[in-house]
């Protein structure tokens, strides 16, 4: 039965395969998390691109015909040369919501907050000049964001300090809409939002990714399943992928798997 596959560089993704699973319930789904190798914001686009294809290539061995780069980092530096690598693959890739952010201000200030490798990226920079050049966009690196999702450390007091160093100047600066660049960031969205108080809204783009995922799928005529199935692989530890499943999903009847991918 032909698949949806969906892969990251770690669990933020998880943000995306959620709104996709609620979407396509009837669909099977396979979730690749390439732990092994996160975070990928600092590494080079060759590299990414080396990541990436070695990923495609497991989810089109496990029959995944439409694959979503749940990832703004590897989106940027690999979701162009995945097509062309990939001819007979439906890629749907990631990009900041600069614009319904850039719509939507009445300040004329937003955010964007992304890795490094996204805001540096050519699919960022072009999305901002084409939709954001008549706001003021402020960029934003959060420096350990990424890796306190990864730990599924989403509640604690360090984290919520970490948020508001981030999320309090952009508010000072009279920023009225944040939109989150990378996937790992939806998990700190209630934190983020309990921070704003209502001074900001947050951007998560993992719906609107969700409905073109399903209008890729109709396109291409997969059949849904009568008992979907989801399927999860880690290149990282087995044991920790399940806690910090767990944690930000909730019980899951899934199936996890390593791959020494």
């Amino acid at each position: 039965m032909t698949k949806i596959g969906l892969f990251d560089s770690g669990v933020g993704g998880l943000s995306v395969w959620r709104a996709v699973a609620r979407t396509l319930p009837q669909h099977d789904l396979v979730y690749f998390a390439d732990q092994k190798y996160c975070p990928y914001g600092l590494r080079s686009q060759q590299e990414i691109r080396a990541l990436s294809t070695r990923i495609t290539k497991f989810l089109v061995e496990q029959n995944c015909r439409v694959i979503v780069v749940a990832c703004n980092t590897a989106s940027a530096a690999a979701l162009y040369f995945l097509r062309e690598t990939f001819p007979h693959v439906s890629f749907i890739g990631m990009e900041p919501a600069v614009k319904p952010a850039a719509s939507a201000t009445r300040s004329g200030k937003i955010a964007v907050l992304a890795t490094r490798g996204t805001l540096e990226g050519e699919l960022f920079h072009h999305t901002r000049n084409e939709f954001a050049r008549h706001v003021q966009a402020l960029t934003v690196y959060p420096t350990d964001w990424v890796e306190r999702v990864e730990r599924a450390d989403i509640d604690s007091v360090e984290t919520f300090e970490s948020v508001r160093g981030v999320i309090e100047p952009l508010l000072d600066a009279g920023v009225d809409e944040i939109a989150l660049g990378c996937t790992h960031y939806p998990f700190l969205a209630p934190v983020i939002e309990n921070i704003a108080a209502g001074r900001a809204s947050i951007l998560d783009p993992s719906d609107a990714v969700a409905k073109q995922t399903a209008r890729v799928v109709a396109e291409s005529a997969l059949p849904p399943t009568r008992n979907a199935t989801q399927t999860y692989y880690t290149s990282g530890n087995v044991a920790e992928f399940g806690r910090v499943l767990q944690k930000l999903l909730g019980p899951q009847a899934a199936e996890i798997a390593f791959s020494p991918i």
